[in-house]
């Protein structure tokens, strides 16, 4: 490391010029070839996608998404031979776009019960050619302009489904609401400009570069629409992090009187080392979700590991760089004034944090007692958790696809939301006499207001016909109630009213959610395990001891218990809901766990890695595990709550999107990262550390032989003061020397 960050200094030149000259070509490269993101989807061996798949090879234009246009009026009745000719219309239009298969107009005699019975609401299923996922957004949106032409002379026309909401996506850009939150947290961390913008260059030149990675790489690979967006959020956040905690280690090395290259170096040495442990802890836990087997999920894991690659080399090269450039203007006037004087500063700990460090010293227990139980407290919610998918009716209030869902709840109830489907293959006539007595014993099940009429559609070049029917739940897509009638149909009524060799599947929107639910819900032990597993692993060989990579798993896993409780308890239970702008409850979207325990528990890693790699500075320095834990988090606790604030604030702006599912990992990332810093990482974990005492730093000699030295800890502290000899009773506990100390 040393040695790569003279290199950076001596030819600085030549680093940031070739940054740029990347940056450039990458982005050039991007914008001529274009991106091809693709929100493919599939969940092979469920009932939902074999329903899918079955209609897509029998009537492939048949198989596309379903919308619903929803037409209401105040005074009068749909069926109004002014309102009926202007609706029509509008349909007519609709039916003529070039993605619309089919429309089922609610003046067909088939369509008789699709107005309300008060005469004053009506719908018209609209089936497309293809799936939401492969409608761009000019086709979405005018799809919903042709319909909307039909709002006039008192009638009002609303649509609900995917395209719909994907018509109507809010363009707030939250990134740079991030990146403005984040200066401002870094001009009161640092008091000065030129130290407060270096983290945000060093971030933005690596967030540029690889973005434009990750377009380039959406032509070879499936890559989702919305990887390019959160990996710019993530990569914010950490780049910027990973830039503060160099930048602060190097500003310490100027006041301790060192040279301008020397005080690079150690930082980069030192906390340096640091960065690039954090950022294979952070990437190891986002390629965990390959363990899922959902492989839509694949290229979002891949797009955001390379934001943070990008953003550590750019630390660790970039970053040295440019203060070799900007030298001591990175501190403050006061500061330099200071330096010049010849008035130098032998602590780089924090008073304050000094002062917390000694209190939590001579209580540790208490106090993390304490602490655990309001983690605990925070998490039970967890245990409550629903996975699945929030309906139309969590919409902002003034969209069209809630004001559809409202009108469609309001004339015909819930359940018209989001209705099930019936799917069978009808090799012959038995077949499909045996898909009638089906329909009919769904009909009558508990929770079901209507089946439709089936409907026969014939196969394609002698291929076997496919027979379908819809089936309105009582309640909306969203409700357990839903939920629990789409396993009783599939266990226990489907199979007991089959005949001839009849396979009946069970599909639409609402049961690929749930499939999707459980497929995610059965993989989830084995992703967090293979997580858990290598990271504890790695750290293992970088902190040579078995306990800290042990507490460091507990505490990860806790604060993610503790953000998947927030969530659960504000977006299912409904605690403090309106204050924080959610003005209806639900289940919670079965994937926002996955992301978000990869994101935490990676970025959870990350304080870890800093505060226990200065702990571990300071125990080979003191040899005192008490003095260690103490001096340690003096030194870096302002600097990871200063982290953890700019995180909190980046994840906090995913909130104006206007979106349930990014307001959903906005809040609880950013609680998650308030807790972690604030309790796990300043309480919890050296509290454990002080009462654990030096069983921290033991490790099996035999394991000890087996494992890789990774050195990250550096050898900066040599040049600070005076290895002191380790203070112990038992000789066997005595910090190891590492490869550094060895070669010295």
């Amino acid at each position: 490391m040393r040695t790569l960050a003279k290199w950076s200094v001596r030819h600085r030149r030549l680093v940031v010029t070739g940054w740029l000259v990347v940056l450039v070509g990458l982005s050039l490269a991007s914008q001529s070839i274009g991106s091809s993101y693709k929100d493919s989807f599939s969940l092979p061996g469920t009932q939902s996608f074999e329903a899918l798949s079955l209609l897509q090879k029998a009537a492939p234009k048949a198989a596309g998404d379903r919308e619903q246009i929803v037409v209401a009026v105040k005074q009068g009745k749909v069926t109004d031979p002014a309102v009926r000719s202007q609706v029509e219309a509008m349909l007519t239009k609709v039916a003529a776009l070039d993605d619309v298969a089919s429309v089922a107009s609610p003046y067909t005699a088939a369509g008789a019960a699709q107005i309300s019975s008060s005469g004053q609401i009506a719908f018209a299923n609209v089936t497309l050619t293809k799936q939401a996922a492969k409608i761009t957004t000019g086709e979405a949106k005018r799809f919903v302009a042709t319909a909307k032409k039909g709002a006039r002379h008192g009638v009002q026309v609303e649509l609900e489904g995917q395209v719909a909401k994907d018509a109507n996506q809010a363009s707030i850009s939250t990134t740079g609401i991030g990146a403005a939150a984040a200066l401002v947290v870094l001009l009161l961390v640092f008091g000065s400009l030129l130290a407060a913008t270096l983290p945000l260059l060093t971030a933005g030149i690596a967030l540029g570069s690889s973005v434009a990675v990750i377009a380039l790489l959406s032509h070879l690979l499936n890559i989702a629409s919305f990887s390019s967006e959160l990996s710019l959020l993530i990569g914010l956040g950490v780049g910027v992090d990973y830039a503060l905690f160099i930048v602060t280690r190097y500003r310490q090395g100027l006041q301790r009187g060192k040279p301008i290259e020397q005080a690079i170096v150690d930082a980069i040495d030192t906390s340096g080392r640091a960065v690039m442990f954090a950022g294979i802890t952070v990437c190891i836990a986002l390629l965990g979700m390959f363990a899922l087997g959902v492989s839509f999920i694949y290229g979002v894991a891949i797009a955001a590991s390379i934001a943070v690659l990008f953003t550590v080399a750019a630390a660790l090269t970039l970053l040295p760089a440019l203060l070799g450039f900007f030298g001591n203007r990175v501190l403050g006037r006061k500061a330099r004034r200071r330096l010049a004087a010849g008035e130098l500063t032998s602590s780089d700990e924090s008073p304050r944090w000094g002062n917390w460090a000694r209190a939590l010293r001579e209580r540790p227990a208490l106090i993390a007692a304490a602490a655990a139980a309001l983690m605990l407290l925070i998490a039970v919610p967890f245990f409550s958790m629903r996975l699945g998918s929030a309906d139309a009716g969590s919409d902002p209030a003034g969209t069209t696809t809630r004001k559809a869902y409202d009108l469609l709840a309001k004339g015909f109830g819930p359940g018209y939301n989001g209705p099930l489907q019936l799917v069978a293959q009808i090799n012959n006539p038995a077949q499909e006499a045996a898909f009638t007595t089906v329909t009919a014993a769904v009909a009558k099940t508990s929770g079901v207001v209507r089946v439709t009429v089936p409907k026969l559609i014939p196969g394609q070049a002698g291929k076997p016909g496919v027979a379908t029917a819809d089936v309105y739940p009582t309640g909306s897509p969203q409700d357990a109630s839903t939920t629990n009638l789409l396993h009783r149909l599939r266990d226990t009524v489907v199979p007991a009213s089959g005949s001839s060799g009849l396979h009946v599947l069970i599909g639409g929107q609402s049961a690929i959610f749930d499939d999707f639910a459980g497929v995610l819900s059965s993989k989830l032990p084995l992703f967090i395990g293979a997580v858990v597993l290598l990271s504890f692993l790695l750290l293992t060989a970088v902190f040579r001891s078995l306990l800290i990579p042990a507490v460091a798993a507990l505490m990860n896993l806790l604060t993610a218990g503790a953000a998947f409780g927030l969530i659960t308890a504000v977006f299912q239970w409904g605690w403090a809901a309106s204050l924080l702008g959610v003005d209806k409850t639900g289940p919670i979207e079965a994937f926002v766990p996955v992301l978000m325990f990869a994101i935490v528990f990676g970025l959870s890693m990350d304080y870890q890695v800093f505060l226990v790699s200065r702990i571990y500075e300071e125990w080979h320095r003191r040899g005192d595990n008490r003095e260690a834990v103490t001096h340690g988090l003096a030194a870096t606790g302002r600097t990871i709550t200063a982290a953890a604030a700019i995180m909190v604030l980046g994840f906090a702006a995913f909130i104006l999107g206007g979106d349930r599912v990014i307001a959903l990992l906005g809040r609880g990332l950013a609680g998650a990262v308030l807790l972690d810093a604030l309790v796990v990482r300043s309480v919890l974990v050296p509290g454990f550390m002080l009462l654990a005492g030096n069983a921290n730093w033991w490790l099996p000699h035999t394991l000890d032989r087996l494992l890789p030295h990774l050195n990250v800890e550096g050898g900066a502290h040599h040049d600070d003061q005076e290895r002191q000899p380790p203070r112990h009773a038992n000789p066997a506990r005595a910090p190891q020397p590492l490869l550094e100390d060895a070669a010295a």
